[in-house]
């Protein structure tokens, strides 16, 4: 994504959550996967670092172990969107998309695109927290 728009003449932000506890590494992924691909599809410069973004705030302490926010964002996702997210990436960036809405650095009118990469299955493991 951070690629794609990277090419197009619109205002986009991407904006990434730190699900790991180990946001410099993950920052390095994403920055090296982006790099990659923008030669990949021909974007024709460098990216900026400025177009790299990861935030951090919502991962805990440990990869895999949800917090507090992460099973609150699970839970109010599924009931008013219908969406399942998993505890271990997508309830936790999710939490992070909430507090940045509620918080205004992202507008409450914004058009957001939420990408959910599944992790499903992983809630079966999870089945304790949500008792």
């Amino acid at each position: 994504m951070i690629a794609g728009f990277a090419g197009q003449d619109r205002p986009r932000r991407v904006l990434g959550i730190d699900a790991s506890a180990k946001v410099a590494e993950t920052h390095a992924r994403v920055a090296k996967t982006a790099r990659e691909t923008a030669a990949l599809i021909g974007l024709g410069r460098e990216l900026r670092d400025a177009e790299i973004t990861v935030l951090e705030g919502w991962a805990g302490d440990l990869y895999g172990v949800p917090v507090d926010s992460t099973l609150d964002a699970i839970r109010l996702t599924g009931s008013l969107e219908g969406v399942i997210l998993d505890p271990v990436y997508e309830g936790k960036s999710m939490a992070g998309l909430i507090d940045l809405v509620r918080d205004g650095e992202i507008p409450k009118d914004s058009h957001v695109l939420y990408a959910h990469l599944g992790g499903q299955p992983a809630l079966n493991a999870y089945s304790g927290a949500f008792r």
